[in-house]
Parts: C-alpha cells; sequence; structure tokens
C-alpha cells in the first residue's frame, strides 16, 4: 500500500511517458526501478550512448527494464547512422540481439526520402517493433524550414506507414525547436495545427521542461503522451498528472 493512498483520488494514469536513460549504472537502474518503474513505460537510450557500452550490460539493463513492462530502444542517432552506412539489417538484427523491443525511426540529424522512410516503418513493424518515428530537424534552423503544414504531413504519412506514436522534437533543452520557442514556451499555432489534424492520442510530446509538462497536461489531460523526460523527474511528473502538486491540483 502506498503512503497517504486513501488521499490519491485520481489513480494511475493510463498513458506513454518516455524516460530519457543517458548511461544509468546497472544498479542505480535497479534501486531506480523499485521506486519508479511502474510510472514510465519507455526507455530511450540517449542519442549514441549505446555504442560506448557493452553489449551484456545493455542486454542485462533491457531485461530488468522489461520486467517492469518498458519497452526500451536506442536513440534515433543511431538509427540515423545505420541508414548511413547501408546497414539498416544489420541495425534490426542487433536490436534483437540486444533484447530491444522498440525503435525510433528519425531524421533530425540526416535527410531521408520519404519513401525510404515510410519502407522502414514498415519493416520494423513487420519484425514486431514497437515503432515510434520522430518529426523535426535537430539544427533549430532547419527545424523552423518546416511550415506546420509540412509538419502535419509529415506527422500523418507516419502514422499511414504504421507509427505506433510520432515524436514530436523538442531535444533534452525544449528551447528553440518544434511547439517550442526561444523560452521554452508552447507555440499556440503550430501545437494548435497539428492536435487539430491528427490523431492526438499518438502524438509523443518531448517535454523535458516543468512548464511544458504543466501546459500540456492541462491543455490535453493527465494522459497526455509525454517524453524526454529526466530520470530524475519521473516522480514529479507523475505527482503532476496526479494532482499531487500545486500546479495541477484540483485541475485534473
Amino acid at each position: 500500500m502506498k503512503a497517504f493512498e486513501f488521499l490519491d483520488k485520481v489513480g494511475k494514469i493510463d498513458t506513454n511517458t518516455m524516460v530519457l536513460d543517458k548511461a544509468i549504472g546497472y544498479n542505480t537502474l535497479d534501486d531506480m526501478l523499485t521506486m519508479t518503474g511502474e510510472y514510465f513505460n519507455l526507455v530511450k537510450y540517449g542519442w549514441g550512448t549505446s555504442i560506448l557500452i557493452d553489449e551484456d550490460i545493455i542486454q542485462k539493463k533491457n531485461d530488468l527494464y522489461h520486467t517492469y513492462d518498458i519497452k526500451t530502444y536506442p536513440g534515433g542517432t543511431l538509427f540515423e547512422l545505420a541508414y548511413k552506412y547501408g546497414e539498416i539489417d544489420k541495425f534490426f538484427d542487433t536490436l534483437d540481439k540486444l533484447n530491444f523491443n522498440a525503435v525510433e525511426i528519425s531524421n533530425g540529424s540526416t535527410d531521408i526520402p520519404e519513401v525510404d522512410r515510410a519502407d522502414i516503418i514498415k519493416q520494423a513493424k513487420q519484425l514486431g517493433f514497437f515503432t515510434l518515428s520522430e518529426v523535426g530537424k535537430k539544427n533549430p534552423k532547419l527545424d523552423q524550414e518546416y511550415s506546420e503544414q509540412t509538419r502535419v504531413e509529415l506527422i500523418n504519412k507516419d502514422l499511414e506507414s504504421g507509427s505506433d506514436l510520432v515524436i514530436i522534437e523538442g531535444r533534452e533543452s525544449g528551447k528553440n525547436i518544434g511547439i517550442y520557442d526561444n523560452s521554452g514556451n508552447i507555440k499556440k499555432d503550430t501545437f494548435n495545427m497539428i492536435i487539430n489534424n491528427t490523431k492526438k492520442d499518438k502524438i509523443l510530446w518531448e517535454a523535458p521542461q516543468k512548464n511544458q509538462q504543466i501546459d500540456l497536461i492541462l491543455t490535453l489531460g493527465n494522459n497526455v503522451n509525454l517524453g524526454n523526460i529526466n530520470s530524475n523527474d519521473i516522480i514529479s511528473l507523475e505527482t503532476l498528472r496526479r494532482g499531487l502538486r500545486g500546479d495541477t491540483l484540483g485541475k485534473v
């Protein structure tokens, strides 16, 4: 029984929460999951960090995550490298070997033709991976070249190709990228264009900042899909979702 459980009137939220793993050690992870493992269901091994870690450690960590029904995948950077080097099939084989059960298809740092992107999403699904795709560029100048209509079209094309969730790029900073302005505030026109013209339940918003999490929860509900959550903020986010923090108390 949880402490003060009688005061929690919302209870567990059925939604997608993606946490960023930036090379968390196994023992630290074991302790962390004991406290937080029931409060998120997706974990991304940040960008290309997996390359620097021994295979057996990756496998062991993935097995531990899976005991909590948390899907694991490496960052989109590794996928983009695999595409660049013509190693997509080997990339998928290695995902399976290392016990990853999800994959991110992105082109944030590279240019991948839409036809190839759609085919790879379909391939990932056929291979049995939970498939996330990401819309947006890592470079703010390039990202800002996307019109609101273009973002909507890319999201819907990915969903038509079979993506389980489409991630809206927000990076680790949550500033000057995607739906966020230079201060990390939501650009309402871009945000509204997306939510009014796509399947909201299929969108995962990267929201590393607390104010972004609050705004998205109050606007879209406490079951909004959120990503790029710092591993130290898992409990904090869950309290926001349940109205156990002043920012959302009495509002969810």
